[in-house]
């Protein structure tokens, strides 16, 4: 059917596990956040993962050496939501502001990119070598073009989210065109000063990618990846008015041994407000015209 929906995934920086196990994974964590947040049965729809790990690891991670694999979670009921008003910045996101505060005013971007360098090694990688970055979009852009014309939510994780970005706005000058309903970013790096002036110096601008009907941004406020300005300050709406929604979240997970990582993927895909979205686009209906197309002439 034309308008069958479909959920793509794509990981984060790092190595991972094999490509199987971590699409399970992945299926899982969303899958559980809709139990336990909605009371929703798993979903029957299809879920595709893009895998890129392999480009820049010789072999997967091995099960003994991981240590967060995905578990469910021990309690009951919908997962940590914000109350209220908003969490304000924490105390790293504010010395981040102030850092890339300096940066823009001295036009000096050697602090961000240092940063970049040693503690998220990948995205330094993804910038320096050509061969690797064209890879890594490539495996995007062709499960992009198999899905054509479907219904698409897009979740990218971490570097995912640079990798996604880079092929949207790519496809808007070399085509084809795809059409995402809804773009999840999950702990987004987007919006380091260092890759805005990346991103700025290959696609002219910075904006949502005009494939984009609708773009949500969920960040931890302390996960590391998301200091720095919110998305919505740094990219402009595109020409249909889609602008980014920064949407703060509790990434709740937690390693098997108890500790807690506010960045990892499936934090944020058993999030409340993930779980609602994803049941936004399955609940709904093909639109008059859709049908309209999809019916033999």
């Amino acid at each position: 059917m034309h308008d069958a929906p479909v959920i793509l995934g794509i990981h984060g920086l790092a190595n991972k596990p094999p490509r199987e196990e971590k699409q399970t994974w992945w299926r899982q964590a969303i899958e559980e956040g809709l139990r336990r947040n909605l009371g929703r049965a798993p979903p029957d729809v299809p879920f595709e993962f893009v895998y890129w790990a392999d480009l820049r690891y010789d072999a997967p991670l091995r099960s003994e050496r991981n240590r967060e694999p995905y578990v469910p979670d021990r309690g009951r009921g919908p997962f940590p939501s914000p109350n209220g008003t908003p969490p304000g910045p924490t105390v790293t996101d504010r010395f981040y502001r102030i850092l890339e505060w300096m940066q823009e005013k001295t036009g000096s971007l050697a602090l961000d990119d240092a940063f970049i360098e040693y503690r998220l090694d990948d995205l330094w990688g993804y910038h320096k070598d050509a061969a690797f970055r064209a890879d890594a979009r490539d495996r995007l852009r062709a499960v992009l073009e198999r899905h054509a014309g479907r219904r698409l939510l897009l979740a990218a994780h971490s570097m995912g989210g640079l990798i996604a970005y880079d092929v949207l706005r790519l496809a808007e000058r070399q085509g084809p065109l795809p059409r995402v309903a809804h773009f999840f970013t999950l702990g987004s790096p987007l919006g380091l000063a260092e890759i805005k002036h990346r991103l700025a110096a290959e696609h002219g601008d910075l904006r949502v990618p005009a494939a984009v009907a609708r773009w949500t941004n969920l960040g931890d406020r302390d996960d590391v990846a998301t200091v720095g300005a919110d998305l919505a300050e740094s990219y402009a709406p595109n020409a249909d008015g889609v602008g980014v929604v920064d949407c703060p979240v509790i990434n709740g997970y937690r390693r098997p041994r108890g500790g807690r990582n506010r960045h990892k993927s499936y934090g944020y895909l058993r999030t409340p407000e993930f779980s609602r979205g994803v049941a936004e686009f399955l609940d709904r209906a093909p639109a008059p015209q859709d049908a309209e197309a999809d019916a033999p002439a």
